[in-house]
């Protein structure tokens, strides 16, 4: 039996936080989904949980999803973090990549969270 993970879905949308929450739920109902609604609220829950997977959307409120992955970067270097953002410009891409961290493409899809999350069973 694969030991249980943590993700933590940082979004200020609930609606989407929903959303990925139910497709995470539908393909590993033992793992254990956090929230927070701003990059603020990210980094103190990330610190409170520990997450294995953190989906960080890019436009929020106050401090932004590339402030908040470009701090628990350092603070956390081995967390796997991948933004999730209707913002493709390159500029975007390159700063994950630099970061390196992950990017995908708003619209949340199941078959988008399931990629993403094959690479934390494989862990």
């Amino acid at each position: 039996m694969t030991p249980t993970k943590t993700v933590l879905i940082v979004d200020d949308s609930r609606v989407s936080r929903l959303m990925a929450r139910q497709y995470i739920g539908a393909l590993h109902a033992d793992w254990i989904v956090e929230e927070a609604a701003t990059g603020e609220e990210a980094l103190v829950k990330a610190r409170a949980v520990g997450p294995d997977l953190v989906l960080m959307d890019v436009n929020m409120p106050g401090m932004g999803g590339i402030a908040a992955a470009e701090q628990l970067r350092q603070e956390l270097p081995a967390l796997p973090i991948s933004l999730l953002t209707a913002n493709v410009q390159a500029a975007t891409r390159e700063r994950a990549t630099l970061l390196g961290i992950g990017f995908m493409e708003k619209p949340i899809t199941e078959a988008r969270i399931a990629q993403l999350l094959s690479t934390l069973e494989a862990a």
